[in-house]
C-alpha cells in the first residue's frame, strides 16, 4: 500500500507513502481514488490532511513511465478523478508540502483548499520538458495565479520557491520546516473552532464560484491531450529522452 489514511477526532491524514520521491504511478492512484471514496461520506471528519512520506518530497508528480500514449488514458481517467473526487469532498483540505513539489503532485496540492509548505520546499510544473503539459495546471492557474505567472510555470516548467510561491498566491504560506506542524495545527485549532454546519456550506460556496467553468475546461483540455498532443512525434521522443536520461531532440511536430 502506497497511501495511508488515518483518522483522529475530526481530521484524516493521508500520506502518499512511495518512496524517494513519492512518485504517482497508476496503483498508487486507484488507491488514493478509494481513499478519497471512503471519506466522502464521512461525516464525522471534517479535514483532510494530505502529505508526503518522508523529508525530501510532497510528490514528484505522476509516473512518466505511465506518459506512453497505450497508458495515458487511464493515467488522465484516475489523475482527473481524484482531482475531480478532491475538489467535491465535503471536507476541507490541506496539504502539507515538504521538498519537492512537482508535475501532478503540484497539481494534487494546488486543488487543496490550503496549502502550507516548509520555506525548503519548492513547486514547478515541468512536463513542458519532456513534450507534455499539465492538463490540470493548464485550467486552474490562470485563475489562481493569473494568466502570465500559468503561463511561466506551464510553458517553461520553471522551478519556483515556496517563499515565491506564496508570493504568487499558489500556496497559503511558508514557514522554516521546523515550524511546519505547529502552523498546521494552528490552522486546525482555528478551523475547529468554527461551526462545522456553517464551514461546509462557506465551503461549498467558494468552490462553486471558483469552479464554475472547470468541469467543461478540464474536458477540454483532456480532449486537447489525447487529440493533438499525444499524436506528436515530440511526446513520444520526450518521455523516452526522459527514460533514457538523454536529452530529448525535438522534431517540433
Amino acid at each position: 500500500m502506497n497511501i495511508l489514511l488515518e483518522k483522529k477526532d475530526r481530521t484524516a491524514w493521508m500520506t502518499l507513502e512511495r518512496p524517494p520521491l513519492n512518485v504517482l504511478n497508476l496503483p498508487m492512484l486507484w488507491e488514493f481514488q478509494a481513499a478519497l471514496d471512503s471519506l466522502s461520506g464521512d461525516a464525522a471528519i471534517d479535514f483532510l490532511v494530505i502529505r508526503g512520506g518522508g523529508e525530501r518530497a510532497f510528490s514528484a508528480g505522476v509516473d512518466v513511465k505511465d506518459h506512453t500514449r497505450e497508458k495515458v488514458p487511464e493515467m488522465l481517467q484516475v489523475v482527473h478523478g481524484v482531482i475531480r473526487s478532491l475538489l467535491s469532498l465535503p471536507q476541507i483540505t490541506i496539504a502539507l508540502v515538504r521538498g519537492a513539489c512537482l508535475g501532478g503532485g503540484c497539481e494534487l496540492a494546488s486543488s487543496c483548499d490550503f496549502i502550507l509548505a516548509s520555506d525548503d520546499s519548492f513547486f514547478a510544473t515541468p512536463e513542458i520538458h519532456v513534450g507534455c503539459y499539465p492538463p490540470v495546471a493548464l485550467v486552474r492557474f490562470s485563475y489562481q495565479i493569473g494568466y502570465h505567472r500559468a503561463a511561466e510555470m506551464v510553458l517553461t516548467g520553471r522551478r519556483i520557491s515556496a517563499q515565491e510561491a506564496a508570493m504568487i498566491g499558489l500556496i497559503n504560506r511558508a514557514v522554516p520546516a521546523m515550524e511546519l506542524e505547529q502552523a498546521l495545527e494552528t490552522l486546525l485549532e482555528e478551523l475547529n473552532g468554527k461551526s462545522r454546519a456553517v464551514l461546509r456550506i462557506a465551503l461549498r460556496g467558494l468552490r462553486e464560484t471558483s469552479l464554475r467553468n472547470f468541469s467543461a475546461d478540464l474536458k477540454n483540455s483532456e480532449d486537447l491531450y489525447l487529440r493533438e498532443l499525444m499524436k506528436t512525434e515530440d511526446v513520444e521522443e520526450g518521455v523516452r529522452a526522459f527514460l533514457e536520461k538523454r536529452k530529448p531532440c525535438w522534431r517540433h511536430r
